[in-house]
């Protein structure tokens, strides 16, 4: 598997990754989640613009991507806003092959940690993610930018689930 940053050509086909991604919530009674539309293009191509929208592709086949991550600074961090896999390509560790590319990037640019927020109670989100050092952070460590982040995910329902805020340095 390689990783690369997306083109806008590809910028569709991120968003047919994710709506197939998120067909599984459905059995832990979140039909909301799975019916969720994706990114925009325009937000993609923001990500993309930044330098913050890479791709896994296979080494065989560099045309089509299996999983994407975007992600933008926050207070100092390397926030994950998405990350998203195929799910035929599921269970093959690229969601990690991502995040250790995006924790590379994030120390180029000087930032000092990865955060995210996520769902507690699915198993490929918090628990997942604290099995490759993440942490759940404490409502006193929040920084004011995953606050607001926090803020606007609830302004959109997804705090009718248990969510938290996720920190790996």
């Amino acid at each position: 598997m390689r990783i690369r940053p997306a083109t806008a050509a590809e910028l569709p086909a991120l968003r047919a990754i994710e709506r197939a991604a998120g067909s599984p919530y459905r059995e832990f009674g979140m039909a909301e989640i799975a019916d969720d539309e994706p990114p925009a293009l325009d937000a993609l191509e923001r990500y993309r613009r930044a330098g913050r929208a890479w791709v896994a592709v296979a080494p065989d086949d560099d045309a089509h991507p299996l999983a994407y991550l975007i992600a933008e600074p926050v207070d100092g961090a390397l926030h994950i806003e998405q990350v998203s896999v195929q799910p035929d390509f599921a269970h093959r560790r690229i969601g990690r092959a991502l995040l250790a590319h995006a924790a590379d990037r994030a120390h180029e640019e000087g930032l000092t940690h990865l955060t995210l927020t996520t769902f507690t109670e699915v198993p490929w989100n918090a628990p997942y993610y604290a099995r490759l050092g993440f942490r759940a952070l404490g409502e006193a460590e929040l920084t004011p930018g995953l606050r607001k982040i926090r803020a606007t995910e609830a302004e959109h329902g997804l705090d009718r689930w248990p969510r938290v805020c996720m920190r790996r340095p």
